[in-house]
Formats: C-alpha cells, structure tokens, sequence
C-alpha cells in the first residue's frame, strides 16, 4: 500500500492504528497535540501510551515492535511540551481562545477544570488533571488564562506529566513481560484502560450534580419558610 493511501487509512482514535502507523513519533505528535492544543481533546493519550508499552515487550505477537527508551522519550517529550505550550497559548490569548471552540465536550472539560482549580490550588490540580480526559486538555491553557505562576505550572506539569507518561507505558510494559502473549487481548485491555482513565471525570460529575441538587433543595427550603 502506498504511504499516501496508508495514511487515509490511519484511525486517530485507535491507538494501535496510531502506532503501527506512525511509531514512537506519533506518540510525541499525539500527546502534544492531546495536552497543548484544544483541537487534541478527543486523542486517545491514555490507550495509546499503555499500548505503547505492551509492544515494547520483546517476542510480542502483534505486527508491531517498539523501542521502550524511544516510546518513553517520546512520550515525556510530547506530554510535557504540550502542556507548556497550551500553557503559553492560554497565557497569551486570554479567554477568548478558550471561547472560540464551541464543542459542548471541551466546555464542560473547563467547568471540571476550573473546579478542579478551586478545590486543589495550582499543584495539585495541575498533576491530576494529567490523568482525567479532556480535562488535562483544557486545564494547561486555563492556567495560563487564570494566571497561573509560570514556575508552579512548569514544576508540577512536569512532576505530573512524568508520572502519568511513564507510568501508564511502564504498566503495558509490566503487563506484557508478566503474562505471555497478553497483547492478544489488547482491544479488552485498552478498554479497560480507557474506563478506568474516565472514572475520575464520573466522580467529579457526580459530585457537582450531588452539589448542584443540594444547592436546589436549599433554595426551594429558604423560599419555603
């Protein structure tokens, strides 16, 4: 097949169509895009780096074989210039370009991450946002919007952005060595990977709706007496 004609055949939400693809790159090209640009929100950052590391393990029986020191650099180098460059795009186009995109998905993403801001402070909600979708998308430019000290933001993106990278390629890679011939069952896995990596933003939804009827039900008592 022509390289042209492999390309079209490219599924950008599929990780091991990304891999098989584009290699170690499209991990760097993936998680830039997924954590620096709002465009990324809907890229498959958590799936693609546990598949990474499960066709690191030698004797895979997938078509595909990575390099784990590629796959890790990669992965950090992609993951945390990204962040600082969503950061500096927030920074310097304000609020406005976190208006411009209309997408309901990538807006409730910034209702969770200012939320997340307020409750934690700027450490804290930098590093987990690192591992809730969508939200560790918007989360780096609203810093920069909100105003957000560029060395906090840097200290703990990068603090956050090595631990989700390289723990999430470490954990394939771990899984893969552990159990032979796992990444047979790879569509499972990353489903499982992707449910898991979901559950935080659940939680937080359930909680501001909890908060939300609570709130209501105050305001309906208040009328009331």
């Amino acid at each position: 097949m022509p390289p042209s004609a492999a390309g079209l055949a490219v599924n950008v939400l599929d990780a091991g169509s990304l891999l098989s693809a584009f290699g170690a790159l499209g991990i760097a090209v993936v998680l830039f895009a997924e954590t620096g640009l709002l465009v990324g929100f809907f890229l498959p950052g958590d799936s693609l780096l546990f598949t990474a590391g499960l066709l690191c393990v030698p004797g895979a029986s997938g078509n595909v074989h990575l390099s784990l020191w590629q796959v890790l650099v990669a992965a950090v180098g992609g993951a945390l210039l990204g962040a600082q460059a969503g950061y500096l795009l927030g920074r310097r186009g304000g609020r406005a370009l976190l208006d411009r995109y209309k997408n309901p998905r990538l807006h409730e993403g910034v209702g969770r991450a200012e939320e997340i801001l307020g409750k934690y402070g700027h450490a804290k909600a930098v590093v987990l946002a690192r591992f809730v979708p969508v939200v560790r998308t918007v989360l780096n430019p609203l810093a920069g919007v909100l105003g957000v000290p560029v060395r906090t933001f840097t200290v703990w993106q990068v603090a956050g952005g090595l631990v989700w990278t390289v723990g999430l390629v470490l954990a394939g890679y771990g899984l893969g060595k552990s159990i032979p011939n796992v990444d047979r069952y790879l569509l499972p896995l990353v489903a499982v990977v992707v449910v898991i990596s979901l559950l935080p933003l659940a939680v937080e939804l359930l909680r501001s709706r909890r908060r939300r009827n609570l709130a209501r039900r105050e305001r309906n008592t208040h009328r009331a007496t």
